[in-house]
């Protein structure tokens, strides 16, 4: 029989439990062992649970509990999650998280830890819920080198994007709709400012190309400045506007960015809907691959939870091979140094004189035209230029024009 601990029994906490139930049999069939849950931490109490015997209040009775090999962290946070995990590791006890937050900012650590215990530091749920993605990373496409990886990794984000794209809803009236249907929290601000994103990119940056990015390495920009005229504007382009995370090897380093973008109608990711989320990603040999699916909630999260909880049963002599080195932020290249085309968007009282300016200082834009537009409204394409360039541009256009928005143009 193999005892776990779960800590932390909210949303996902309370999935993994029930799914750790209701499946036993299953379970135990596949990984020929019974897998117990012997302890639950957390400071409330479930007296209607049908495991409420085995609850507590006291990480020392996990730690201290020598028959318990596995341990379940979904509590979320750094404080006390990296405490904890990392107690729990230094006693020789396996750990599955679904902490994003923890993984992106403590992983290289954790994992190094684990290797020296010849225990395991397990965490698929942490980036795509329940879209298998960190194992397909790390085995099935481990003889192929990641050129990029490119998706969508937010479900909140992209459930306002396509309210304002589909129902003409402003970023507020869909924030406070989102609230509502319980896909936002009542602090946002994860999501809407591309954090959650960013984490999860830099975990997947991380394993691929074998150094530790921390979250404060990359830029990071969210959706709270999108506009309806602007997702207008992309529809008339011919694409949608989405938060796009975005990783690709450049040399011997990384360019890494999390950042609303125009994406082209002829991209599939320019068609997820709601809440689910979508992550290409190309191999030398592979080619383009997708991983395409919901992104959180309560049984889908746990569900990949368990499965590594699983992996750890039958790897209890022996660790995986998941493994990253610490990194200093060297390993990424400044943002101003990307490449991209940006779509620019001026109030201008002559617009052709405008446009004439726009072309003189970044070269020749494209003009798009939307049916509707105000007279005094201008938007146009630049040519691809690195973002240091077209910032110093930017500026020298704000001097004759009320510029509006700014927002990349994806290249995917």
């Amino acid at each position: 029989m193999i005892q776990i601990a779960v800590m932390g029994h909210g949303v996902v906490g309370s999935g993994v439990t029930e799914i750790l139930l209701k499946h036993a049999d299953k379970i135990a069939e596949k990984v020929n062992e019974e897998v117990c849950i012997k302890k639950v931490l957390d400071l409330r109490e479930f007296p209607d649970s049908p495991i409420a015997d085995r609850f507590t209040k006291d990480f020392n009775d996990i730690i201290s509990d020598d028959e318990i090999s596995i341990v379940v962290e979904v509590m979320g946070g750094l404080k006390p999650a990296y405490d904890f995990v990392k107690q729990c590791l230094e006693n020789g006890k396996s750990v599955v998280t679904s902490n994003k937050e923890l993984v992106a900012a403590k992983g290289a650590e954790l994992l190094k830890i684990a290797e020296e215990k010849n225990v395991n530091f397990l965490f698929e749920a942490s980036v795509g819920g329940a879209i298998p993605i960190i194992r397909p990373l790390h085995q099935c496409l481990a003889a192929n080198d990641i050129e990029k990886i490119n998706g969508i990794l937010n479900g909140t984000t992209n459930f306002i994007l396509n309210k304002m794209i589909n129902d003409n809803m402003s970023f507020e009236d869909a924030l406070d709709l989102a609230q509502d249907k319980g896909y936002a929290e009542r602090d946002p601000s994860a999501d809407i400012e591309g954090h959650d994103a960013c984490r999860k990119i830099c975990i997947l940056a991380s394993l691929v190309y074998g150094t530790h990015v921390y979250p404060d390495s990359v830029h990071t920009e969210g959706i709270t400045k999108v506009t309806l005229t602007d997702v207008e504007y992309a529809q008339a382009w011919g694409g949608a506007v989405k938060l796009i995370a975005s990783a690709r090897k450049n040399g011997d380093k990384q360019e890494i960015i999390v950042a609303p973008m125009f994406v082209s109608n002829d991209c599939q990711l320019s068609n997820v809907d709601g809440v689910y989320n979508e992550l290409l990603v190309r191999g030398d040999s592979s080619g383009s691959i997708g991983f395409y699916g919901r992104g959180a909630g309560k049984l889908p999260t746990a569900s990949a939870v368990v499965a590594d909880v699983m992996d750890c049963v039958l790897h209890k002599d022996k660790r995986r091979s998941i493994m990253w080195k610490d990194g200093n932020g060297e390993n990424v290249i400044p943002y101003e140094n990307y490449v991209n085309a940006m779509y620019v968007l001026v109030n201008a009282e002559d617009t052709s004189a405008a446009f004439a300016k726009a072309n003189e200082i970044f070269g020749e834009c494209e003009k798009i035209a939307m049916n509707g537009a105000a007279d005094n409204e201008l938007a146009f394409v630049t040519p691809e230029l690195a973002y240091s360039d077209f910032s110093a541009k930017y500026e020298k256009l704000a001097q004759v024009a009320d510029v509006k928005s700014a927002i990349r143009i994806a290249k995917i």
